[in-house]
């Protein structure tokens, strides 16, 4: 019986050890330049600033090769420019949580791609665009493309593209006036640490 007791307690550390060492938990920091594509049909020549924010990514593997990946980051100030005022129109703040299902590739020893696809939503807050105002949300498609360079057996350098569809309706004392497809396209470069 002891010897079982004792085979039973070194099966469960053993375990327990692989476990620690195939953690589904995946946590990235990135430096993110957000590309606008600007598509605007106000007839105001609107656009938005292209800016770098800071970006936290949490994925979870459910495999060794599919991953859900919860893209965050603080609320973002964007300025918006009308060349038909040849002016500032205003500003406005814009919080875009990004959920996606990705795909790892396995079968490469000093490097990890993946792609993913999933969907974007975007709260507009702290619109300040008098006499324009904008929608307060934003609901839309998401696609990425990356890898991840291994370091250490936890760390790794992080390389990510990403399309976000993102888009308001612009109202004028009211009134519709007409779209502005923000659309940005992603470019980042972080760490990652795998638990």
């Amino acid at each position: 019986m002891k010897k079982i007791l004792i085979a039973a307690a070194v099966g469960m550390l053993v375990a327990g050890s692989v476990a620690a060492q195939e953690s589904p938990w995946l946590v990235r920091a990135r430096a993110v330049n957000l590309n606008m594509a600007n598509k605007d049909s106000t007839g105001l020549g609107l656009t938005v600033n292209d800016k770098t924010i800071g970006e936290v990514d949490v994925t979870y593997f459910l495999n060794k090769n599919v991953a859900a990946e919860l893209i965050l980051s603080l609320p973002q100030k964007q300025v918006v420019h009308s060349s038909v005022l040849n002016a500032d129109a205003g500003t406005f703040k814009h919080l875009p949580p990004t959920l996606t299902l990705q795909y790892h590739f396995t079968n490469f020893s000093s490097f990890k791609p993946y792609v993913g696809a999933g969907v974007n939503y975007t709260k507009i807050t702290a619109d300040k665009l008098s006499p324009y105002s904008l929608d307060s949300q934003s609901f839309g498609a998401a696609f990425q493309a990356g890898v991840d360079v291994p370091l250490t057996k936890q760390v790794s350098l992080n390389f990510d593209v990403k399309k976000v569809y993102i888009q308001t309706d612009v109202y004028s004392s009211g009134t519709k006036a007409g779209t502005l497809k923000l659309d940005p396209v992603l470019v980042g470069v972080g760490v990652g640490y795998r638990f």
